[in-house]
């Protein structure tokens, strides 16, 4: 579950059979991605904004941030030491007037990779642990294209299918919470 209010991952076991076996310890993904994009000028919702200035951005050597946690060997997540990284590195290339729109867009690129390779690799290990055989993507970063190609390409080398919804069914949880409430519902009437 990857949103602005929650980044975990969830072993589904059964339908109504849920476990929690990581989440975020400080900001969900879509936070970080919404406080970032505010500190390089763009407006909220901030992460598609982001990600499409990302598009634009190239790599560059000057721009590095850390992958949070990657090495962790757990299923926790944190994105506020990420966020606090690109702000001094925007603060730093403002103070040294270089902070320009193809920095601004290598930054934003460099962010979003960042946060990428996070969660695939921890979500990686997670498939090979509990030997998954499937994988759900849900919540509005689930629109992310760039996170969807890494989330499809990594089921793939798993040969496992990749559930996510159509885009259009990403920025809007009231659908997701009346859907799961009907199913609850129907499951356990009697």
């Amino acid at each position: 579950l990857i949103s602005g209010g929650h980044t975990q991952l969830v072993l589904v076991k059964e339908w109504g059979n849920y476990q929690i076996i990581g989440e975020s310890i400080d900001d969900a993904v879509g936070e970080a991605f919404d406080k970032v994009a505010r500190l390089l000028g763009l407006e909220y919702p901030g992460g598609p904004k982001l990600s499409k200035l990302a598009k634009k951005g190239h790599d560059n050597d000057a721009i590095s941030l850390p992958r949070p946690m990657i090495h962790s060997h757990d299923y926790r997540f944190s994105f506020s030491g990420l966020k606090t990284a690109a702000r001094y590195l925007i603060q730093e290339l403002q103070d040294t007037n270089k902070l320009d729109e193809q920095m601004r867009a290598g930054i934003a690129r460099e962010f979003e990779s960042a946060v990428t390779e996070v969660l695939v690799k921890k979500t990686s290990e997670a498939i090979e642990e509990y030997s998954a055989q499937g994988l759900i993507i849900a919540g509005g970063v689930s629109a992310n294209t760039t996170i969807r190609d890494a989330f499809t390409k990594t089921c793939d080398s798993y040969a496992i299918p990749l559930f996510i919804p159509d885009m259009s069914l990403c920025g809007d949880n009231s659908l997701m919470i009346a859907s799961a409430g009907f199913l609850n519902y129907q499951k356990n009437k009697t």
